[in-house]
């Protein structure tokens, strides 16, 4: 019996798929619940908007990344320069996206700037744990990583 070797492109885009729908739909219903203070069935209803959106966005986030961490590693090839590099990555991708899908699910005005800032806020957190998982992820899938 013979093993499908799949071509790296597709494994890439598995495991960016893979990592961004299981950590976004943990980590967005933490922050919608305990921080922004939206309900079950609210963050609930998010997280499920948000699987076919992370679908559609997981490999160009993947690419995107890449590329924040090559440019960051030109200025600086110390460790803290990739997790920084994560981290404006995270932000200047999900942002504008995690707005959308919440004002889509019905948040309101004041919820949807709450859940968007404290994402912002925790990104610095978040854009270098979910690197990690994406890394991690990556390796499962047998593509190599960025930097």
């Amino acid at each position: 019996m013979s093993v499908i070797k799949f071509p790296l492109k597709y494994r890439n885009a598995a495991a960016d798929t893979f990592a961004m729908v299981v950590f976004s739909f943990a980590a967005g219903m933490m922050i919608e619940i305990f921080i922004s203070g939206m309900s079950f069935e609210q963050s609930l209803a998010s997280r499920t908007l948000s699987i076919p959106v992370n679908i559609a966005i997981a490999w160009p986030y993947g690419m995107f990344r890449d590329y924040m961490i090559r440019t960051g590693m030109r200025f600086s090839t110390r460790r803290w320069m990739k997790g920084f590099s994560d981290m404006v990555a995270y932000v200047l991708f999900q942002s504008p996206i995690y707005a959308c899908i919440l004002f889509v699910v019905g948040a309101n005005f004041d919820q949807i700037i709450t859940a968007v800032t404290s994402n912002i806020v925790v990104s610095g957190a978040l854009g270098i744990v979910y690197g990690q998982f994406l890394e991690m992820c990556r390796r499962m899938f047998r593509v190599p990583n960025a930097a």
